[in-house]
């Protein structure tokens, strides 16, 4: 059942407050519903929370070259760290949220723009994600980098750059091999093109550096530009707790004079 509260108490209220349960104004002898303000859990709070931040490390390369397994060996140093982290590819995403899409232009673009606003999503939460998508076009990688840029979220863009013939010889899961054969249509790096990063943060060479160099050139990347702590971890602290709400013994007094039922 909403409470009531006069309209004049909202007038005051400040402005980190959002909005969540209805209540009902009173106004001029009129009634209106309108949610009850609470105050916001915010990004720092939840950083002290977890005791580190956000941040995307967003790995991109032809099928076969690695993305995947140094995600998973990156995401097993991180917990190491005592880091949270979560890892996004092909076999949770396409599986799931994206298994809509095909492979053409338009939905690799959506593909893109999807795992992006999750990331976002779960970076503001305070979570290191990592994702592993071939994610071919610069003009897609751009859109994602964008996207946490204007969330003010750190992105960390990976090239895997390997070799095709090497991709190809790894072929796990035979994908190359169908390509080949036509019975995949716009296969990266067969018949659909794999545009270069031309200046990303990091670049891997799989056919090179071994899986555990590669996750750890970029764990010393991020500590060293301080995304994550290179101390042991100290255990989490709960969030200060939120300012509550002004009272408004005289606003309640009024309130109690209204009819309960509107």
């Amino acid at each position: 059942m909403p409470c009531v509260i006069p309209f004049s108490y909202f007038i005051a209220l400040p402005r980190y407050f959002v909005v969540v349960h209805s209540v009902v104004v009173s106004h001029a002898g009129r009634y209106c519903l309108l949610p009850t303000p609470f105050p916001a859990v915010t990004r720092d709070a939840r950083a002290k929370l977890l005791g580190q931040k956000g941040a995307t490390v967003w790995l991109s390369g032809l099928s076969g070259s690695g993305k995947s397994t140094v995600s998973v060996e990156l995401e097993q140093q991180l917990f190491a760290k005592k880091v949270l982290s979560y890892r996004l590819d092909g076999d949770n995403i396409r599986q799931g949220l994206n298994k809509n899409l095909t492979f053409s232009p338009a939905d690799r673009k959506e593909n893109i723009r999807r795992i992006s606003e999750v990331a976002k999503l779960m970076c503001d939460i305070g979570v290191v994600v990592t994702t592993a998508f071939i994610s071919p076009y610069t003009e897609d990688r751009d859109m994602a980098r964008e996207i946490h840029k204007a969330a003010s979220i750190p992105f960390i863009e990976v090239f895997v750059d390997c070799p095709l013939e090497v991709a190809e010889s790894r072929d796990p899961k035979g994908l190359y091999k169908k390509a080949r054969s036509g019975e995949i249509k716009n296969f990266t790096g067969i018949d659909a093109p794999y545009e270069k990063p031309p200046s990303p943060e990091i670049t891997l060479d799989t056919s090179k550096q071994t899986i555990a160099e590669c996750a750890g050139v970029i764990l010393t990347y991020l500590t060293e530009k301080g995304l994550i702590s290179s101390e042991p971890k100290e255990e989490a602290k709960p969030a200060k707790e939120l300012e509550k709400a002004p009272a408004a013994p005289a606003a309640e007094a009024e309130a109690e004079k209204v009819p309960a039922a509107v």
